[in-house]
């Protein structure tokens, strides 16, 4: 039997999971040469706007996966000005890429039709090396990943889970979030928060 990881250990803080809609649709109809750099782009965008604070931990495709523990997070109140930064951001890229008339392929005439829909959660984690890779496990990581299947029905979102909200000091009503709750497997009722996006236009 093989002895477990010995460099392990526990944090307390916030699980973040930006994810481009429109992904699968956009890359299966588009040119390899242009699609893929695009979607790199935007998520280059996403990406330097949350790190800092938050810790890139994977590019898995169409999503990035960040977290922070609490004594490296700003005041928690940030945290969804953060992820509308990141929001605004990717929407300010994409519009530039729009308007770039240089190229007629599939990929940039329709970048327009991607869109962005953030995760956030908070809760333990554990942090293990696999080989030499640092990887974030644990219960609500899994959880994290899951709440990207959900009925919210909507292409453009920032979700905060009852914990998130809790942790960032957050007032659901104040801040125009519309309160949900989803059953999922293994973990029964969970509550979250939607700010809808998709009734907010790009920047311009």
């Amino acid at each position: 039997m093989r002895s477990p990881a010995t460099s392990t250990e526990v944090g307390l803080g916030v699980l973040v999971l930006a994810d481009i809609s429109g992904f699968t649709e956009f890359v299966t109809a588009t040119e390899i040469e242009h699609g893929p750099p695009i979607i790199a782009e935007l998520l280059g965008e996403v990406m330097r706007q949350i790190s800092p604070p938050l810790e890139i931990q994977e590019v898995e495709g169409d999503a990035v996966f960040a977290l922070a523990a609490d004594r490296v997070l700003g005041p928690p109140a940030t945290l969804l000005d953060v992820l509308e930064d990141a929001v605004a951001a990717f929407r300010g890229r994409q519009r530039e890429l729009q308007a770039d008339d240089s190229c007629s392929c599939n990929a940039c005439r329709n970048v327009g039709n991607l869109d962005l829909k953030i995760v956030a959660h908070h809760g333990r984690f554990l942090r293990q090396m696999v080989g030499d890779r640092s990887q974030a496990a644990g219960v609500n990581v899994v959880l994290a990943h899951r709440l990207l299947k959900n009925s919210v029905g909507r292409r453009a979102y920032i979700l905060l889970t009852e914990a998130a909200l809790r942790w960032a000091g957050l007032d659901a009503d104040l801040t125009g979030l519309d309160a949900h709750t989803e059953r999922y497997e293994h973990f029964g009722d969970v509550r979250y928060f939607v700010r809808d996006l998709d009734t907010i236009p790009a920047p311009v």
